[in-house]
């Protein structure tokens, strides 16, 4: 059952998701911390998901569907399962209050913000929320990387890097307001560190669930929603989130050198 293959995908899976620990350490280093060159990252993660979307997971989605269904209705069943990822993703963010989003909350470091948050009742739900929703949300995207790596370790590698610098300011709105609420660093920490565990556990279910049916058919299905859920989040958090801690150029620039990191190792492996 549990083969090089599914261990490999699943540590790239974890580190992916444990990552929100290091937006919190960020948070606690902020006198350290350089937010154009979180931006930057943003902005590349954003290049790598949008570039291996559309020219690798979407491709290899279709040509499994159209080998089972047929060139015509394999071509729509792609197009169909991409479109219900984004909608699957897009579902989980109307589901969380705009207040309580974690794509939602505002460049947030220790330094200087003190004097305008909110009581530490109203900090502490924020924080517990934001926890919830980054719980919510990394569940399909372990189911991603999950399965690009069992696909193909290359990409696998790719995505869970691009996924763990998305996981960055996550970590950072979790661990802001229950510092605060709390007063203590090591409860920020935890907290932002174990709400990415849903990470690795969106893996292991999808593995038990899908491991009996896996075919062609079930694996382009899965893969072009994983290509959707990519594309969405690159648009709707990471851009967002890189022209929230930085400038606009900057997350550009970072955008266009992520996408030209992954054609030149999709080229190169």
């Amino acid at each position: 059952m549990f083969t090089n293959d599914v261990l490999f995908a699943f540590a790239l899976t974890l580190f992916a998701g444990l990552s929100t620990g290091i937006g919190s350490l960020l948070a606690f280093l902020s006198k350290k911390f350089n937010p154009k060159f979180l931006s930057s990252a943003l902005g590349l993660s954003a290049g790598v998901m949008i570039y291996v979307s559309f020219v690798e997971i979407f491709p290899k989605a279709r040509v499994s569907l159209t080998e089972f269904y047929g060139p015509k209705a394999g071509h729509w069943y792609t197009l169909l399962a991409f479109f219900a990822g984004i909608a699957l993703i897009a579902a989980i963010d109307l589901l969380v209050p705009s207040h309580e989003n974690p794509h939602e909350i505002k460049n947030m470091e220790l330094d200087g913000l003190k004097d305008n948050l909110p009581d530490d009742k109203k900090l502490l739900r924020m924080g517990m929320f934001s926890a919830m929703a980054i719980a919510i949300h990394n569940f399909p995207e372990g189911l991603a990387t999950f399965m690009a790596a069992m696909k193909d370790p290359t990409l696998g590698i790719s995505i869970a890097l691009a996924i763990a610098i998305h996981n960055i300011p996550e970590g950072i709105a979790v661990s802001v307001p229950i510092y605060y609420a709390t007063k203590s660093r090591k409860k920020a920490f935890w907290y932002s560190f174990l709400s990415g565990l849903a990470e690795p556990v969106g893996a292991i279910v999808g593995f038990v669930l899908l491991r009996s049916v896996i075919n062609d058919a079930s694996f382009g299905l899965v893969f072009a929603a994983v290509a959707g859920i990519m594309v969405y989040i690159s648009f709707d958090e990471l851009l967002p989130t890189a022209e929230e801690y930085g400038e606009h150029h900057i997350a550009i620039s970072g955008l266009i050198a992520g996408m030209v990191i992954m054609a030149v190792s999709l080229a190169l492996f």
